[in-house]
């Protein structure tokens, strides 16, 4: 099996949350649960905290995790991640989002899974069905469209594919009709696909929808899509965060 390490992109700034690595109303940093959950997968050799912020850092370190100080003047993630995977040993680099502190394990194994098993990909990526109550329409759930061999069609924040006769939205749908599956921002890159990505120039439809894995898809790319079930999204508010404590306090 191909060696696997997860990397976890955390800056202190976010628009709607400053600080929400950091928050601690459970006891531990949200960083911390992050972190513990992508050390869960089985398929994970290790995983490292990547930041450019000492105060991320000294958090990561006294819960007993490993952080990476990079460059402070990377533009995403993903370049931040490119930065680490230059100088660890690894073949697959697992970039798992700061702000996923209930991000099912299973589903890091399913994209690492999907990448060792297509090798013609460069790179992986999860999707899941929508659950009752979480809406197809809304523009803050990236969308996948996926083929028959497992390979992403495209991402978008508006409603793909569109059940002409019945929006998702009005009920069950019809047989032999595709659902739509929302895309987990999960990657799984081939760790010298990774060093190319970030070279690669940013594409008009990237620009868009803002999804950067669209960038992959436009130079020609192909992306692997593993399939599973995820109940929870990522952080990005106070409001969010809040709901995750609560639901924190009352597991046994």
């Amino acid at each position: 099996m191909a060696r696997a390490v997860v990397v976890i992109p955390a800056r202190y700034g976010s628009t709607r949350f400053p600080g929400k690595v950091l928050a601690a109303e459970t006891g531990r940093p949200l960083i911390q649960h992050v972190y513990e959950r992508a050390a869960l997968a089985s398929c994970v050799d290790e995983v490292i905290v990547a930041t450019d912020d000492d105060r991320i850092r000294r958090a990561t370190q006294a819960f007993g995790g490993r952080a990476i100080m990079t460059r402070s003047d990377h533009p995403n993630g993903t370049c931040r991640i490119a930065e680490v995977a230059e100088s660890i040993d690894a073949d697959l680099i697992v970039n798992v989002q700061g702000d996923e502190p209930e991000l099912e394990p299973a589903l890091i194994d399913l994209a690492v899974r999907a990448l060792v098993d297509d090798p013609d990909c460069p790179m992986s990526t999860a999707g899941s069905p929508f659950a009752p109550d979480e809406d197809p329409a809304d523009e803050n759930i990236v969308k996948v469209v996926v083929n028959r061999r497992g390979r992403a069609m495209y991402f978008s924040r508006s409603l793909i594919p569109f059940d002409r006769g019945a929006p998702a939205s009005s009920g069950p749908r019809a047989a032999g009709v595709a659902a739509p599956l929302k895309h987990i921002g999960l990657y799984v890159y081939r760790r010298p696909f990774l060093a190319q990505y970030v070279r690669l120039e940013p594409t008009p439809l990237e620009r868009t929808e803002r999804l950067e894995q669209l960038r992959a898809l436009e130079h020609g790319y192909d992306i692997a899509v593993a399939l599973g079930e995820a109940h929870h999204h990522g952080i990005d508010t106070p409001q969010q965060y809040a709901a995750f404590v609560a639901r924190w306090r009352q597991q046994p």
